[in-house]
């Protein structure tokens, strides 16, 4: 078994029997979170390693090294060049393999698991530089809860089969690569799933993200320049790995900073923990816990005077239709102040986009997903979406994309992608209707290779192309009081066949016959058999 998916099928499989009464989105702060632990626990052995850290004896292992070696006076000496350079420390007793020869050894005590977790995060305040990363991302694994266990015991034991489960398996693919990045991207898009409403807050489909991320990077060639991008409500990170993904040069240590934020404390440690399992460095991401529509981030106003930090890119699935605060001082921020009007406090949607268009650089594009009343919806919306179209430096919205509905898990509405850019060479809006290619999913619906090239192909080409696709003018916008609503724009109607009515009559007339055929031999059949009939 060496490939992700595999690893995967089976490690899901398993996870379920243990899981017993609790539920999917509850287990998922155990088992993705011990996941992490092995990973950074298995990155620092590679450290003392590679840096030489330590000195082997006759048959010792790193750990045995380790743990022989960083004892009294030495061992804080010994976690202050670990973390200086990782960005963390992990002590010689609480390592992945000092944990499981304790489980193997039954030497394990109740206490030992927090004392883990206590350790871990009294080290995470050795780097400074380091701590907004690492700083209590393993609050979620709460020790004392009752579902894992009526006793202290039971509880224990439960989590270490957690531990025990996780250490089964060699994260390593046919070359020898390792693979533990992918089957915790694997596991994430398992639980969501599973979670019904709840997977939205943490979870963008993969084929949307790879639409979002191949717009963003389109056109984008390698270069020694760092690539930024920011996700102001990044769920558990994945989006912002895709664009990784399709950006040239993308995997090199250092080629893209990150930067996101989100609301959930709980998601937030899931993309802290998703970011760092896919090799990211801790100096290469800033994210944040807090509320984006709230104060600006990430530097936000300095006495008084605005300091924005902008993007190469910008991508986004944002809660739909949310409820924010739009107080009127909102009208002052530097982010809504130039569009007319707040979005209003029902439906967050415009805060968003005006949010994530203000952190767009000059060059950069941006591509958000949202429900499609934000394409027509009137009010303050409108005035914003005018403001969008035909305020200072012309037509802001570059395209948009409408998707299949039930692509999303916890909802079935159809979405829309917005892609905008802040410098164009025209005022054209190209519009794709992509709702009906998909395929039919037992639960939800999803896109193939196919279905997704052919989107990004009519993307980048911009033109019309029959029933799909149609590049409207900013005339044809205004005629159409700057609604956006794509079937304005795409005619996909199919007439209906014409009707031959004589042939229609003809057959009518011959279906007469048939039956009175069928009638007279019943009749004929009926006398044979000497019933008598009129």
């Amino acid at each position: 078994m060496n490939t992700a998916q595999e690893i995967t099928s089976k490690l899901w499989s398993m996870a379920n029997d243990l899981r017993g009464n609790m539920d999917a989105s509850e287990y998922k702060n155990y088992i993705l979170a011990f996941m992490f632990y092995r990973y950074l626990s298995e990155h620092q052995e590679k450290y003392l390693i590679e840096e030489e850290i330590v000195e082997f004896e006759d048959g010792e292992s790193v750990n045995d090294a380790y743990k022989r070696m960083a004892v009294g006076e030495l061992l804080p000496e010994y976690l202050q060049d670990i973390s200086s350079s990782l960005g963390y420390a992990i002590n010689p007793e609480d390592t992945w393999e000092s944990l499981i020869n304790k489980i193997r050894e039954k030497e394990l005590k109740p206490s030992d698991y927090q004392d883990l977790i206590s350790n871990f995060n009294a080290n995470a305040e050795l780097n400074q530089s380091a701590k907004e990363d690492f700083s209590g991302i393993f609050n979620d694994v709460n020790i004392g809860d009752s579902k894992l266990g009526s006793t202290t015991a039971d509880r224990t034991r439960a989590l270490s089969r957690i531990v025990e489960l996780i250490d089964n398996f060699e994260y390593k693919s046919e070359d020898g690569k390792d693979i533990l990045g992918v089957v915790y991207e694997y596991m994430i898009g398992q639980f969501a799933a599973s979670a019904g409403k709840k997977a939205g807050e943490f979870y963008t489909p993969h084929e949307v993200s790879k639409i979002l991320a191949k717009i963003v990077t389109d056109g984008v060639e390698e270069s020694d320049k760092t690539f930024t991008v920011y996700d102001p409500t990044c769920g558990s990170g994945s989006l912002l790995l895709t664009v990784r993904g399709e950006l040239a040069g993308g995997e090199k240590q250092g080629a893209v900073s990150f930067y996101g934020q989100e609301l959930n404390t709980t998601t937030y440690n899931l993309a802290r923990m998703n970011l760092m399992m896919h090799g990211v460095q801790f100096n290469n991401m800033k994210l944040s816990n807090a509320d984006t529509l709230g104060q600006d981030w990430p530097d936000g106003p300095i006495d008084g005077i605005d300091h924005p930090r902008t993007f190469d890119a910008v991508v986004a699935n944002p809660p739909y239709s949310a409820k924010w605060d739009n107080n009127e001082g909102k009208m002052k921020d530097p982010r809504f102040k130039n569009f007319g009007k707040l979005a209003p406090k029902s439906k967050a949607d415009y805060a968003f986009i005006l949010h994530s268009f203000y952190h767009l650089n000059e060059t950069g594009t941006m591509a958000i997903v949202l429900p499609h009343g934000v394409l027509f919806r009137g009010a303050a919306e409108g005035v914003i979406r005018k403001n969008l179209i035909k305020g200072q430096g012309g037509n802001k919205i570059h395209a948009i994309i409408g998707l299949p509905n039930n692509l999303f898990y916890g909802t079935s509405i159809p979405t829309t992608i917005i892609v905008l850019k802040k410098n164009r060479d025209s005022n054209d809006t190209l519009f794709i209707d992509a709702s009906k290619d998909f395929i039919k999913g037992k639960n939800q619906n999803v896109l193939s290779d196919e279905n997704i090239d052919k989107i990004i192909e009519t993307y980048r080409n911009r033109k019309n192309v029959d029933k799909y696709a149609y590049l409207a003018t900013i005339e044809e916008i205004e005629e159409n009081d700057y609604n956006l609503n794509i079937p304005r724009y795409v005619d996909t109607f199919e007439e209906e066949e014409e009707i031959d009515l004589n042939k229609v009559l003809a057959d009518l007339r011959k279906d007469d016959e048939d039956i009175r055929a069928a009638e007279k031999e019943v009749w004929d059949m009926l006398r044979e058999l000497g019933v008598e009939v009129d």
